[in-house]
């Protein structure tokens, strides 16, 4: 609460010094500690509802649809065939509700370690928890990563939709992790996971990428806009147990009706494309 201070909330962090995203708010609708963090939900001036976790902005309902959209159909694009995914995190229900819209999917399962966190945005961020009313998703209470290595060769798409790397989601960016996904997956599996800002984070991003590079055959880095995230950027990490996938190229395609009839509003095929076009400092670095 130290960061709500005269009608403002500051997010303040080591993970980027020096910079800080403030909201103005209106009112504080939820203020509580679960027994992994501290949650707070902000109805804000500019932004609508905003989930905080630990003193960081985890989504706002301006701007939620980008990320929840991209970490979903990047990967759901990519595979020829995608039936079966595994949901670890994602407790607000966002990413269920972008992944069970995809019309191959047949079972979406829900791994989220903080029960509170989902019933906090049950009550207070309908517009993400609807995720959790559709048939073919099914919501666990559990540790995703236990969950991850207790069902092998079982998914053809893993997404981690994790909070940042302190905490409980630290052990989601380290290598035993990734290996634990690619055991998981189906042949021609695909992961993808939330992997930073390059303005900010490009050590961790860099780290994240060598434990992706080791593990899997093919890996790729796509980035979108959000503008309440860290410097406005948010970046995806993905990896292929298929060698000869082009990330950049999706294997499936809508046309702008049936982007509206699942009410896209910001993942295209042209918008896929473009995310993996990347700075010349960034793919240096990379090294992609």
């Amino acid at each position: 609460m130290d960061a709500l201070k005269n009608g403002w909330f500051s997010e303040i962090n080591d993970l980027w010094p020096g910079i800080s995203q403030s909201l103005e708010v209106e009112e504080v609708l939820y203020n509580g500690h679960s027994k992994y963090q501290h949650i707070l939900v902000l109805q804000t001036k500019s932004y609508g509802k905003a989930l905080v976790l630990d003193g960081i902005i985890q989504c706002t309902e301006k701007d939620e649809f980008s990320y929840q959209e991209m970490i979903s159909f990047l990967p759901l694009c990519s595979h020829p065939n995608p039936k079966t995914v595994l949901i670890v995190g994602g407790g607000d229900g966002g990413v269920a509700r972008e992944v069970a819209k995809f019309p191959k999917i047949e079972k979406v399962y829900q791994v989220e370690i903080d029960e509170k966190v989902v019933e906090v945005s049950r009550k207070y961020l309908q517009f993400m928890a609807t995720g959790y009313d559709h048939p073919k998703v099914e919501l666990v209470i559990g540790d995703g990563y236990k969950f991850v290595e207790e069902h092998k060769h079982s998914f053809d798409v893993i997404i981690t939709d994790s909070s940042d790397p302190i905490g409980p989601a630290t052990c989601l960016f380290e290598e035993p992790y990734f290996v634990r996904m690619k055991n998981a997956l189906k042949p021609g599996g695909i992961i993808c996971t939330q992997a930073g800002t390059y303005w900010s984070n490009l050590d961790q991003i860099k780290r994240t990428l060598n434990h992706c590079k080791d593990t899997f055959p093919k890996v790729g880095y796509a980035i979108s806009s959000v503008p309440t995230y860290p410097t406005g950027q948010i970046g995806y990490m993905m990896g292929s147990l298929d060698e000869t996938i082009n990330f950049r190229e999706p294997k499936t395609v809508f046309t702008d009706a049936e982007l509206d009839k699942m009410n896209m509003r910001y993942y295209s095929d042209r918008v896929h494309r473009a995310s993996f076009e990347l700075p010349r400092f960034v793919e240096k670095e990379l090294d992609l």
